[in-house]
């Protein structure tokens, strides 16, 4: 995979995306906004986390939502495991598929709900004003589908009924948006591996990652905000096939030296001497595995509490 274009849309990305969001915050929080009278619950609900964890922090937060949002619809769009394109055109269209959809009075019922739809195609027909009917209608159609999506990834696609849909970045539909440059990066051929994903989140942290390591250099300490950057990166599979396979797979092949299993570990090595101090166990249920991203605690661990990973 050519990762070049990844690395440069997902740095440029996250700079875009902070800035916007910070443009969306700015409206969203003047005393005579828009918000303010419609989204009233919403803005509260912002005021508070920025009082509590600092506007920079919100922002940011913000805007890695939606990288994460827009790539993934991206990566759901190519590789067609929905019906319809989010985030992606039709074939000969320039328009993400659902707003083309819309204009033609196509819904998905499971989907928009009928106050949406309503809301959709009054903009659409002209019937309700807007500076941007058709960024609007999209801005809908969007939210709509992120909220669907809640069923089966909620860990990814958090209902948006709060701040996060008020700060979304405007302009979506525009030829050099997020959106545009999102999926000029994320080409078929990108899509047809998951690991893209990785890519994209290891390339979107790297400026920070890099501040962070300059700092330590300075004698300087991370804080809770910069860990993340400094240790959270991307494993390539072959790099995790790799440490499982010389791991566990290791055990497997000790305590069952004539086991299958060995002709579908391609990195696996073998030992070069006999080992005979080694755990004994005769299924794999007995093999205990603590991680910290799997939210084991010390107690668990001490306690030899088996694990249940999905």
């Amino acid at each position: 995979m050519d990762t070049t274009a990844l690395k440069n849309f997902a740095q440029k990305a996250r700079v875009d995306l902070i800035h916007q969001v910070g443009a969306q915050l700015k409206l969203v929080l003047a005393s005579d906004s828009l918000a303010r009278r419609e989204e009233e619950k919403a803005v509260r609900e912002l005021e508070a986390r920025i009082e509590r964890k600092g506007k920079e922090v919100v922002v940011e937060e913000v805007a890695y939502t939606w990288f994460n949002r827009f790539c993934a619809l991206r990566f759901i769009d190519v590789n067609r495991y929905s019906t319809v394109g989010v985030v992606s055109p039709s074939e000969a269209q320039t328009q993400p598929e659902i707003l083309s959809d819309a204009k033609m009075g196509v819904f998905d019922e499971n989907v928009v709900s009928n106050k949406t739809k309503e809301k959709v195609l009054d903009l659409l027909s002209g019937r309700l004003k807007s500076k941007d009917a058709q960024g609007e209608a999209y801005r809908l159609l969007l939210v709509s589908y992120c909220n669907h999506l809640n069923r089966t990834i909620p860990y990814l696609f958090e209902r948006i009924t709060d701040y996060t849909e008020l700060l979304l970045p405007t302009n979506l539909l525009a030829v050099n948006s997020i959106l545009a440059e999102c999926r000029d990066a994320m080409t078929e051929e990108a899509c047809k591996d998951v690991e893209v994903i990785g890519w994209l989140y290891q390339y979107y942290i790297s400026e920070k990652k890099d501040d962070v390591f300059k700092n330590f250099k300075k004698g300087k300490k991370a804080g809770p905000r910069e860990i993340p950057a400094a240790t959270q990166l991307f494993t390539p599979h072959w790099i995790v096939r790799y440490l499982v396979e010389n791991s566990l797979g290791r055990l497997w092949m000790l305590n069952h030296p004539k086991s299958n299993l060995i002709v579908k570990m391609e990195y696996y090595i073998k030992p070069e001497q006999e080992e005979s101090d080694f755990l004994r166990i005769s299924k794999p249920e007995e093999i205990k595995v603590c991680d910290t991203k799997w939210s084991v605690t010390i107690q668990q661990c001490e306690k030899q509490t088996p694990l249940k990973v999905a």
